[in-house]
């Protein structure tokens, strides 16, 4: 080949990969981003705390909140709306922050109190945000023990047509997928939809336990209670190894990662301690939980 030629054609190859690379740079996820994850209030809400846990969440300023259900106690259609009412001046009190809700089956267990669901939540019972270059689904299955077939429809659209975007966070109540895991299967509708999509976190509710798995890449965790009952005669510290403590979660987005911790009450009701999700794990707390020393403090 020419000499001249051959120099035009290695240009050319330089400036295809520098294209390449060009693209790539520009699709990294750029985000940058700090929410709250609320537990449970209810069953039985101890208004003290839930109180505890915004007074908290405002203090580290996020940049929204997620639920992860269970905001009323529900259960009556002519009780529902001043449920609501009764809660709502505490979201109120703080903030203001973008507030997104996962419905839980105390707050929505009839047609009446759906439509008081999507009243006072102002979404439908699932639907799909994004944040910055982050993407969220929240599924329902407020009255039904898992996913149902229209749910996971649902989901498969949702991340088809945000397939690009990264992290990827799937919110539901009911954590159907502990009984899977713990019997170390994967074969299960959701996590298949999960792996096929590239999601890494599985976020729920409604045990009033905190619960974190994990299987093929995919973080599954059940956030516990921000003021729903954990039961009150256990002890303290048993409580607190088995999950059941009064806490919320702060977690901190940066590019394609996420970071989370797991922050417990102080005061009366709790100890204050502080940890990284990941260093808990199917048995429990891979830390001294009599020593709050052993903690994380949450990225500002």
């Amino acid at each position: 080949m020419h000499p001249k030629r051959n120099r035009v054609v290695q240009v050319s190859v330089l400036l295809l990969f520098a294209g390449i690379l060009g693209i790539r740079a520009l699709s990294e996820p750029k985000s940058d981003f700090r929410f709250s994850i609320v537990g449970d209030r209810t069953g039985s809400a101890s208004p003290q705390v839930y109180g505890r846990v915004w007074r908290e969440v405002d203090l580290l300023r996020p940049d929204f909140v997620i639920n992860v259900g269970d905001v009323i106690q529900g259960g009556n259609d002519q009780r529902a709306e001043a449920d609501w009412q009764e809660v709502s001046p505490v979201w109120k009190r703080y903030g203001p922050y973008p507030l997104y809700f996962t419905p839980g089956n105390h707050d929505i267990w009839s047609p009446w109190s759906e439509k008081l669901f999507e009243k006072y939540a102002q979404q439908k019972p699932y639907y799909g945000f994004n944040y910055q270059d982050a993407h969220f689904t929240v599924l329902d299955n407020s009255r039904s023990p898992d996913l149902s077939e229209e749910q996971i429809r649902f989901l498969e659209r949702d991340l088809e047509a945000n397939k690009e975007r990264i992290p990827k966070f799937i919110f539901f109540h009911k954590p159907y997928w502990i009984v899977f895991l713990k019997a170390q299967s994967g074969e299960f509708s959701l996590h298949q939809v999960a792996k096929k999509y590239g999601v890494e976190h599985v976020i729920s509710g409604h045990g009033h336990q905190f619960v974190r798995m994990e299987r093929d890449g995919i973080s599954y965790m059940e956030v516990g209670s921000s003021g729903a009952t954990i039961g009150t005669a256990m002890k303290r510290f048993e409580g607190f190894s088995q999950g059941r403590f009064y806490h919320h979660v702060w977690a901190t987005v940066k590019g394609a990662k996420a970071y989370f911790t797991v922050k417990e009450i102080d005061g009366p009701m709790g100890e204050g301690r502080m940890f990284r999700a990941e260093d808990w794990d199917e048995k429990g707390p891979k830390f001294d939980t009599g020593d709050p020393a052993i903690s994380a403090k949450p990225e500002t």
